[in-house]
């Protein structure tokens, strides 16, 4: 799950391992925005050690049941493996590095495009754009996210969870 396999940060095995179950709830109920987040972390920690995604996918899956897959479409351990790449990889705030060092680059009337895949990164992405576009430094090409259509999602059933917002850059 690690972007950088070198770096010398915690693995998902060390954080499902180690951590509290205190720890644990606390990653699923703000990375995976997981509603069962204390049933699986007690799950995990009875569970220990976990060896494999397989493993760990099925001790999700007994925990939360059914009802925490957002649609038959995803599997019931998808947001804990979501909560967990974001914890290893800092994510949200490597995004807003990101979006600032985008902004900064951006030429006279240059335009930012940037799509998120997940809840968690959109309302990242929408916050950064609003405090920009407040500054001003950015104005917003669209005030309504850019969603695939269903042509898009039939071609491509990943794309069912874009959202794409436009920024462009003031002139100085």
């Amino acid at each position: 799950m690690r972007f950088n396999p070198e770096a010398d940060i915690p693995t998902a095995a060390d954080i499902v391992n180690t951590w509290s179950r205190e720890g644990l709830v606390a990653v699923l109920r703000e990375y995976g925005e997981e509603p069962r987040a204390g049933a699986i972390a007690s799950a995990i920690v009875r569970q220990r050690p976990i060896s494999s995604t397989v493993q760990l996918a099925s001790v999700v899956a007994g925990a939360a049941g059914r009802q925490s897959g957002r649609s038959s479409r995803t599997h019931p351990a998808t947001r804990t493996f979501q909560a967990l790449r974001i914890a290893v990889n800092d994510e949200l705030n490597t995004l807003t590095t990101g979006l600032q060092a985008a902004v900064d680059l951006l030429a006279p009337s240059g335009r930012l495009a940037v799509i998120s895949y997940h809840s968690l990164e959109d309302r990242r992405v929408k916050t950064f754009l609003a405090r920009e576009a407040h500054q001003p430094r950015v104005s917003l090409v669209n005030r309504r996210i850019i969603r695939p259509s269903a042509g898009e999602i039939a071609e491509n059933p990943r794309s069912r969870s874009a959202r794409m917002r436009v920024a462009q850059r003031l002139a100085e």
